[in-house]
């Protein structure tokens, strides 16, 4: 009988991928940096030089991957990241303004500023 996986709740991500951020909790609280990957299904963003583990891998010539203790970031939970405002580089929230002719921008709760480049 196979085993019944429960559905993950998916949550509005205030992140996304190439964001600045700031780490607010766990062993790398303070860092800042970019945004990797986001993996909206498991609420988790990989966050430039934060959370890094060692992975023992093994070498593979036809992807030209060497073998030994590789270093990487690993993801952590997006309520432990928060923007940076674009303007004053501080941590702020994310709004949303409709533009007239229909589209959508994230803006920064703290100045107003757009976010998206």
């Amino acid at each position: 009988m196979a085993k019944v996986r429960k559905p993950v709740r998916r949550v509005k991500m205030p992140v996304r991928k190439n964001d600045s951020v700031l780490v607010r909790a766990g062993k790398d609280r303070g860092k800042r940096g970019r945004v990797l990957q986001v993996l909206a299904d498991k609420n988790r963003v990989v966050v430039e030089g934060v959370n890094m583990i060692k992975r023992h891998t093994r070498p593979n010539p036809q992807k030209n991957i060497k073998g030994g203790i590789v270093e990487r970031e690993a993801p952590i939970h997006a309520s432990n990241v928060m923007l940076l405002d674009p303007d004053s580089n501080e941590p702020t929230r994310t709004g949303s303004r409709t533009l007239p002719d229909g589209r959508r921008e994230r803006i920064s709760r703290k100045s107003g500023a757009v976010v998206d480049k």
